[in-house]
């Protein structure tokens, strides 16, 4: 017995030693535990070395070649995750043209192949991944009741955007569900960033669905005004309401008049 155990222990020996090298080269989104840098799962090692190529070429002159940050134009990137990468690009949040001004929702300057490959090399530097939101999980009347007590004061009822102090709040027309749950998370700008404690996976999947309704709402019975809110198509209607009162009366004074 212990003359095949010597004859083996070469052999475990050498499964240990390679299964260590194996660990130790692993990216750290593929080990369990690590963090993906998109919901589906990790990319391939040639997508993430073509994204750090491009975030070389774009964004290291604000945030460094080793995405460290550069003091007084952008912040470390490291732990960010796929998450924060994935809002900012597809957005066209980022690049910016010049730093400290505020970003703002433009069409993206990377094409969709390129923001993977830049999510992918964002992602492997740790941090969350990409969200996975699905409205149909969702209540739109929870999402409505969220929307208002954490949203409305800022992007207006109707999500049709508004002024905040020191800063706008962009209409969320174009907002994808994977965007509103990205957003909730990383707080972009001056907006607030919520835990999933504040905000749990199914209350964004609420979001995502309210927000959703808002960008094609259903106006059965009524005139959508351009959905502007309600105090200002109440006072649209009060106006309107009050010159047909007045052609009325000017219609009934004519008739009087030629009646005589």
């Amino acid at each position: 017995m212990r003359a095949r155990l010597t004859r083996l222990s070469p052999v475990l020996i050498a499964a240990l030693a390679v299964g260590a090298a194996v660990v130790s080269f692993t990216p750290s989104f593929a080990r369990p535990g690590g963090t993906a840098p998109t919901a589906s799962g990790g990319p391939d090692r040639k997508l993430i070395e073509r994204g750090q190529s491009l975030f070389a070429e774009g964004c290291s002159s604000c945030h460094g070649f080793d995405a460290r940050g550069v003091p007084d134009q952008g912040p470390s990137l490291r732990r960010v995750g796929a998450l924060a990468a994935d809002f900012y690009l597809r957005t066209g949040r980022m690049p910016l043209s010049y730093p400290g001004e505020e970003p703002s929702r433009a069409e993206p300057r990377y094409s969709n192949r390129q923001i993977e490959a830049i999510v992918a090399y964002v992602g492997s530097l740790g941090g969350p991944p990409v969200p996975r939101v699905d409205p149909r999980r969702g209540s739109l009347s929870d999402g409505q009741r969220l929307f208002t007590s954490s949203c409305a004061g800022c992007h207006s009822v109707t999500a049709v955007g508004g002024v905040a102090t020191g800063a706008s709040a962009p209409p969320l027309d174009r907002a994808t569900a994977t965007q509103v749950g990205e957003a909730v998370r990383i707080g972009p700008y001056l907006m607030p960033r919520f835990n999933r404690k504040l905000i749990g996976s199914r209350d964004v999947d609420s979001l995502a669905r309210y927000i959703d309704y808002t960008q094609d709402p259903d106006d059965a019975g009524g005139w959508g005004i351009g959905h502007i809110g309600p105090v200002p198509e109440g006072m649209v209607a009060w106006l309107l309401a009050a010159a047909a009162l007045l052609l009325i009366a000017r219609l009934i004074g004519e008739r009087r008049k030629a009646g005589d």
